[in-house]
């Protein structure tokens, strides 16, 4: 009896440290993402963001929407990506930050080119900081 408690309790403890290990991973990234469109949008000119919490919100939305409808479109125009090199990955990427740009109202980009360098210059400050996409 006392050995199935043991491993009941190293189990509690295991699954719990791992659980922390990964909230803290996904905080630490979204904290990074943050600063990543932070920075994207204060090196961008036609893009403006209110603040940090904006800012932090805009990496939520975007992660989401990335997650979701960007997921669905990129595997729709996987033929056409590869065709084109990945050239409709990147359109895809602007038209998810456009869209986000509806939904966030401290958000702001002045159309689609100014959104095309928000998005490569978010994708170049994301991998110097190391944000995965997992």
């Amino acid at each position: 009896m006392q050995i199935l408690l043991l491993q009941a309790v190293k189990r509690v403890y295991f699954f719990s440290y791992f659980l922390t290990f990964f909230i803290m991973k996904f905080l630490i990234s979204l904290l990074l993402s943050a600063v990543a469109v932070f920075a994207a949008a204060y090196i961008v000119p036609g893009v403006e963001i209110d603040g940090f919490v904006t800012a932090l919100i805009v990496a939520i939305v975007l992660g989401l929407v990335n997650a979701t409808i960007g997921l669905l479109l990129k595997m729709l125009t996987a033929p056409l990506n590869w065709l084109t090199l990945g050239l409709v990955s990147l359109v895809i990427n602007v038209l998810m930050v456009l869209l986000v740009d509806n939904f966030i109202t401290g958000f702001s980009t002045n159309g689609f080119w100014a959104a095309a360098i928000f998005a490569l210059v978010l994708a170049i400050i994301q991998s110097f900081l190391g944000v995965s996409k997992d």
